[in-house]
């Protein structure tokens, strides 16, 4: 893959989720005593309901103070910002799940800063993630906080416990734009999962398997999904995803093939899109995403795959 690929990504603005201003501060994570001593009057909290945020009528986060937060709550320290240390409150059940499932926070996705945006999506993954992880997958008994909220660990084997620990996960996903250069003058593969509202087309995409390079990953997926054969792979950006916790890796491909063999469980429809067809999709988006006009309804600006197709407009102007 091409190193400097990222460096290419021109004039699409910053990808959503990405750039929190927040420094993680792991000097005072790491370390029991620094951390007590954030737990003050100047600490802020991020007020979060249903891990949706609380946003103001400017449309930026609400925090609040550690008098917001029931005493037993469990915290976990983001880091600094601003000289004042910010914590989030873990809920008492996970709410993770896909994007497309909670037009809620779409609608937040719309409202929030890009600083915003980055501060909310990690501390969404980080405290859903503590939420749905408070037993220990090795032995079954409960985990509890440990480096400031960055990892938790089961209790130790004279209490019972394995002593194992456990920290935030991560689940990488390949996204990737598959090029024919040749076919009606340069073509993108796009699919739509049945999830998807009518008309919507995206980038295909899968989760990498144990095993795999990233590019084996894109390769196997287009294959399983279409029935194409891609080489020449490449990384282009990544995006975290915090629904409930991906980093989705974009990348370009190139391919030879035209013939589309469906996998009818994984997509509804799959076809290939002109220059002209993605160009005026991202035009239709840009305005509202409603013109009837658009060969289709392209992703949300907040999606990586929009950067993408954006990119790739760049590229082969």
């Amino acid at each position: 893959m091409n190193e400097n690929a990222h460096a290419e990504l021109p004039r699409t603005g910053p990808i959503a989720f990405a750039g929190s201003p927040i420094d993680r501060a792991d000097h005072i994570r790491c370390d029991r005593e620094k951390l007590a001593q954030q737990m003050n009057w100047r600490a802020r909290v991020l007020l979060l309901h249903d891990l949706l945020p609380d946003i103001d009528d400017a449309g930026g986060l609400i925090w609040g103070s550690l008098a917001d937060v029931d005493e037993d709550t469990d915290l976990v320290f983001l880091g600094m910002m601003d000289e004042k240390p910010c914590f989030a409150a873990v809920p008492d059940g996970g709410a993770g799940g896909p994007a497309y499932a909670m037009p809620r926070a779409w609608a937040a996705m719309q409202q929030l800063s890009p600083g915003d945006l980055a501060i909310y999506g990690g501390a969404r993954s980080l405290v859903d993630w503590h939420a749905r992880h408070r037993f220990c997958a090795r032995c079954g008994q409960p985990t509890h906080i440990a480096k400031g909220g960055w990892q938790r660990n089961c209790a130790a084997r004279e209490d019972g416990g394995c002593a194992a620990q456990h920290f935030p996960r991560t689940d990488p996903v390949t996204i990737m734009l598959v090029e024919n250069p040749e076919y009606n003058g340069g073509s993108l593969l796009l699919g739509r999962q049945p999830r998807f509202p009518p008309r919507s087309f995206s980038a295909l995409a899968g989760f990498v398997e144990p095993g795999e390079t990233i590019e084996e990953a894109v390769a196997r997926e287009v294959h399983e999904e279409a029935g194409v054969t891609v080489r020449d792979v490449r990384y282009i950006a990544t995006q975290p995803w915090p629904f409930p916790s991906q980093l989705m890796i974009g990348c370009h491909s190139l391919t030879s093939d035209t013939e589309i063999t469906l996998d009818e469980e994984e997509l509804e429809e799959a076809r290939w899109f002109s220059r002209a067809d993605v160009a005026m999709a991202l035009e239709d988006m840009k305005q509202g995403g409603a013109g009837e006009m658009a060969p289709f309804i392209a992703p949300q600006p907040t999606a990586i795959a929009y950067s993408l197709l954006r990119w790739w407009l760049e590229r082969t102007k």
